[in-house]
């Protein structure tokens, strides 16, 4: 197979297994990375799964600049788009970083002719502000304006909001997936996201476990999906909410426990009471303070369309969490 597939944020969690599903497919690969110092890496975590040969290209362009840009998407037919800044920025920057970035990426492709764009959103793009009785779809979008939105939640619904933006009317096909919180295998021990979560559970952090739920899908199955979502002419100009099982805290300490045993010893299992939650963002924890709105808080996401289109069949959510924690070095 001689297509060539552009990956934005190539080190990053999604994108090493969407690389990954590709390469096993026969697809030629040419991954984004902010800088070439972490090529090396990349081919490692790579070739740990799969033997690129010849087919992995990899290549500098990062999200904050228009240069490379255009080199990166010279000859592609798809592009998956992943990267998106998580920690490390100001709100602000953050935000700017996430919207910017997909003007950057989006207009590169479509200058380039590629055949269709998949890219990464989240739930974070279609929750209400309030739970509701009804399993959240596709047609429902996040307030990005919502009093107690967090950066990282705000970015997500203002960058999708300008991809289907920017690519309204083009040729080029836009195709957006909204995954739950995602886990699984890390290629590389030392990735933080959501592997940081498991990471920390399994170094004894935190001590108490507040009452908040993750809607999990595996790694895995959303690279999966980013190929299907790539090359599926009805998924051409649709959202696709991606969710498996949902656990709370304790549930995913519990997984890890029963899974992992010896190498799990450390991990809590204590509840931190929702009192105590409120009085810890009250003021000694910027992080509970921006978790708080989740607090005890679960809501319904329907992945029907996704399973329809798709093929979307997720693997069980514990066998997710305690994948997860044995790739760890902890």
């Amino acid at each position: 197979m001689d297509d060539l597939v552009v990956v934005t944020g190539g080190t990053g969690f999604v994108a090493g297994w969407a690389v990954v599903a590709l390469l096993r497919r026969g697809y030629r690969v040419r991954a984004t990375v902010r800088s070439l110092t972490r090529e090396a890496e990349l081919r490692r975590a790579i070739g740990a799964q799969v033997d690129p040969g010849e087919r992995l290209d990899v290549v500098a362009a990062d999200l904050t600049a228009d240069a490379g840009w255009p080199e990166a998407m010279a000859g592609c037919r798809f592009v998956l788009h992943i990267a998106s800044p998580m920690a490390g920025l100001e709100p602000d920057a953050l935000v700017a970083t996430a919207v910017e970035g997909t003007r950057r990426v989006l207009g590169a492709a479509v200058a380039a002719g590629a055949e269709r764009v998949v890219m990464t959103s989240s739930t974070a793009a279609c929750t209400l502000a309030k739970p509701i009785a009804a399993a959240i779809d596709e047609t429902v979008w996040t307030d990005p304006a919502q009093p107690g939105l967090a950066a990282y939640r705000r970015s997500k619904v203002l960058a999708e909001r300008t991809a289907w933006e920017i690519m309204a009317g083009q040729p080029t096909s836009l195709v957006t997936l909204l995954p739950g919180a995602i886990f699984g295998p890390a290629l590389n021990p030392d990735q933080d996201g959501s592997v940081g979560i498991v990471r920390g559970l399994m170094q004894g952090r935190p001590k108490f476990l507040p009452r908040l739920a993750f809607n999990i899908i595996d790694v895995r199955d959303l690279a999966e999906m980013h190929v299907a979502a790539m090359t599926a002419p009805e998924a051409a100009g649709e959202r696709f909410i991606l969710m498996g099982e949902a656990l709370w805290f304790r549930e995913v300490a519990q997984a890890l426990r029963a899974r992992l045993g010896a190498r799990a010893a450390r991990v809590p299992t204590t509840p931190l009471p929702d009192w105590a939650a409120r009085f810890l963002a009250a003021g000694f924890s910027a992080r509970m303070r921006e978790l708080l709105p989740l607090l005890g808080r679960t809501q319904k996401f329907s992945s029907e369309k996704a399973r329809r289109v798709l093929g979307f069949a997720p693997r069980p959510a514990a066998d997710t969490v305690a994948d997860c924690g044995a790739s760890l070095n902890t």
